[in-house]
């Protein structure tokens, strides 16, 4: 059985340097965001504000937090420099959970069942959830008894307990709109909740767009219409909107994009990182439905003696796609889109079947001709039917490989423009029940709004007379 992982508690945190993977300091530790949820499920950990050495504090998402170890937060080295500005439903750990008075529900004698008492927090734990890399608040560390003054030490019994066990941090039930809407759909898949946006009303799905962290955002994006894909994008901050523009695949990107008038596309091309408006920007010099339109940049790129080892740590990644990690390509170097040297295909089946030391030069599969990113949607689909594909490279005519075209874009691009819009991804029930739920939490908000409205027009009347 595997080993659970370390538990570690926030206050040990604070300050601590954070390194890129060649070991050079990048900045410390300010704080942790986390989001909550509700009921009392532990909350989920987004990511760490760190300073940098020039005093400006930036978001480090926990998906680029390789390790926490020895006093250090090791890093991927990407980093978003952009000033950290904290979101309506997010939670700073160190500046808001710690120190609060909250209530511990205990159990009692038989005969009195459970008890409550108000305690004091002092730290909270984060740990890794097992098989992946999101990180939970799971324990609380607390004090009985009064909270201590300034010039006075509190005193009393401390313990750690569950999070569970504690009452007065998670989101409350009622009234709490986008949040709570939030809490109540974070399990669904990308394009489940992408669903239940397209049918929120205007209002309430900018407000729950707002409310998303970066990468759920662009994962929701990329599965809505068109026409709410624009509507969202245009609602957002420009910096906000370049941010998820970033974190979309690069074909989904250079697609919303090209669907802008010239004026916005350049203004957002612009304060997008350089590398990432590259790569959108040569994805838009092809038509839509052609192969260089409907590629990604971002294929699983190896060298000639790279082994199957190194080959199967790059398919492990979880945010790649199911069909971008059926298989590798080799280039020689550089070994990067649109510069390398296509050599050939390993597909992944083949990688499972050869001991880990073999070099990925001596297996590549090169009977199939690669695409030509000016082939039409026609004849890339008859590509992908005639060889049982669900990924193919798109080779330019110098041999340099230029990306990826997967199944999913194929199909997206030949199914009628409208199938986002039917609502098959969950079975009958549950997407009846979401909606039903939906619905109410709608219809509450509503009278929420109203009666607030009414109370300032009366508050309004009330002054004028």
């Amino acid at each position: 059985m595997a080993a659970a992982a370390p538990r570690i508690f926030v206050s040990h945190l604070s300050g601590i340097a954070v390194f890129d993977p060649s070991g050079d300091q990048v900045g410390r530790v300010r704080d942790l965001v986390a989001i909550l949820r509700v009921g009392r499920r532990p909350p989920r950990l987004l990511g760490l504000v760190v300073e940098l050495s020039t005093r400006r504090r930036i978001f480090l998402p926990m998906t680029r937090v390789t390790g926490i170890q020895s006093g250090q937060v090791i890093t991927t080295g990407v980093l978003n420099v952009r000033r950290f500005e904290q979101r309506p439903t997010e939670r700073l750990v160190l500046g808001e959970l710690l120190d609060r008075r909250v209530t511990l529900v205990e159990t009692g004698e038989p005969s009195t069942g459970k008890q409550s008492e108000t305690v004091t927090v002092l730290d909270v734990s984060i740990q890794q959830l097992p098989a992946r890399r999101d990180w939970e608040i799971d324990r609380v560390f607390v004090r009985k008894g009064r909270a201590g003054g300034a010039f006075r030490r509190a005193k009393g019994e401390t313990l750690t307990v569950e999070w569970s066990a504690v009452t007065g941090f998670s989101l409350e039930e009622h009234g709490q709109g986008a949040e709570n809407l939030l809490a109540t759909f974070e399990q669904l898949r990308p394009a489940d909740l992408a669903n239940v946006l397209h049918h929120l009303s205007a209002k309430r799905r900018a407000e729950v767009a707002a409310a998303l962290d970066d990468d759920r955002l662009a994962d929701v994006l990329e599965e809505l219409p068109e026409d709410d894909q624009i509507e969202i994008l245009g609602k957002l901050k420009e910096e906000r909107a370049a941010d998820v523009l970033e974190a979309m695949d690069p074909d989904d990107a250079a697609d919303l994009l090209g669907e802008l008038p010239e004026e916005d596309k350049e203004r957002l091309l612009a304060l997008m990182r350089p590398d990432d408006a590259a790569d959108v920007r040569r994805l838009m010099a092809y038509e839509e439905r052609t192969a260089g339109g409907l590629m990604t940049t971002e294929p699983i790129v190896l060298r000639p003696d790279a082994t199957v080892a190194d080959a199967l740590a790059r398919v492990r990644n979880p945010d790649l796609s199911p069909a971008l990690a059926a298989q590798v390509y080799v280039c020689r170097p550089p070994d990067e889109t649109p510069t390398g040297k296509y050599l050939g295909t390993v597909h992944f089946q083949r990688l499972l079947r050869d001991p880990p030391y073999t070099l990925v030069g001596s297996m590549i599969d090169d009977d199939l001709q690669p695409l030509d990113p000016e082939a039409v949607l026609p004849v890339v689909a008859g590509f992908f039917a005639t060889y049982d594909m669900v990924a193919a490279p798109v080779v330019d005519e110098s041999g340099s490989l230029l990306g990826a075209v997967t199944v999913d874009d194929v199909l997206d691009h030949m199914l009628p423009e409208d199938w986002r819009e039917k609502e098959f991804h969950l079975d009958r029930q549950d997407q009846q029940d979401l909606q039903h739920d939906l619905h109410d939490r709608q219809d509450r908000q509503d009278r929420q709004d109203q009666e607030a409205a009414g109370h300032t027009a009366a508050e309004g009347a009330a002054d004028g007379s």
